[in-house]
């Protein structure tokens, strides 16, 4: 009988601005959340990954909202999954409606996978295309103005005064020159942050790995 142990959960964003909110939802009630804030053009820098990798054991589900949220290219995807399965874990692909397990790895489970993951880096390759001509025309018209800038934690503390004296939002954003969102984005961010100013920890545990009950 294989083992039974935790169910994981891996979201990522290719920046630090982006909104894991959806893929987390999609993701569902997991025992343990890693995550990256960074493009997934390169495997090594992807410090959740990592960590999540080292981190699965036999039994173990990884649950990710879509085959692209993994990996960038057919290639790597292969090998991530290859090397969960040898882990005796398996891997779930909620938008794909897939699992792919140790016992079900033959010929035509990898076929499946390899023309899913083929489907979605086409279509990462359409999107990057369209956003390429949308800004090309945009550009040619005189309508791009490129990606809003962030605030630096000088502009944060005052825009944290000029609102404790009761300025509206939308007066704060237009003083420091960046759109309502960016402001929102940027004070938010600040309140996540612990107090000794480092960045949150990759990994969110909900349970201690080796204390985890299962039922029967």
């Amino acid at each position: 009988m294989a083992p039974q142990g935790q169910t994981i959960g891996y979201v990522r964003v290719s920046s630090a601005d982006q909104n894991l909110a959806r893929q987390v939802d999609a993701v569902g009630a997991v025992d343990r959340l890693f995550q990256d804030k960074i493009s997934g053009g390169s495997r090594a820098a992807r410090e959740g990954l990592a960590e999540c990798l080292a981190y699965i054991r036999a039994g173990d589900v990884l649950r990710i909202a879509s085959m692209d949220r993994l990996a960038r290219s057919l290639i790597d995807l292969q090998q991530i999954v290859d090397e969960i399965l040898s882990k005796g874990a398996s891997v779930h692909f909620v938008k794909e409606g897939q699992t792919y397990t140790a016992e079900s790895s033959d010929a035509l489970s990898r076929l499946l996978l390899q023309m899913l993951g083929a489907f979605a880096e086409f279509e990462r390759n359409l999107i990057r295309d369209r956003q390429a001509e949308g800004i090309r025309i945009a550009k040619a018209a005189g309508k791009y103005q490129g990606r809003a800038r962030a605030l630096t934690p000088s502009q944060i503390g005052e825009a944290r005064a000029l609102i404790e004296q009761c300025v509206p939002k939308t007066k704060v954003a237009a003083q420091l020159q960046v759109n309502r969102s960016t402001l929102y984005r940027a004070l938010a961010e600040a309140e996540e942050l612990p107090s000794s100013g480092q960045s949150p920890p990759t990994a969110v545990s909900l349970k201690d790995h080796s204390s985890v009950e299962v039922q029967g």
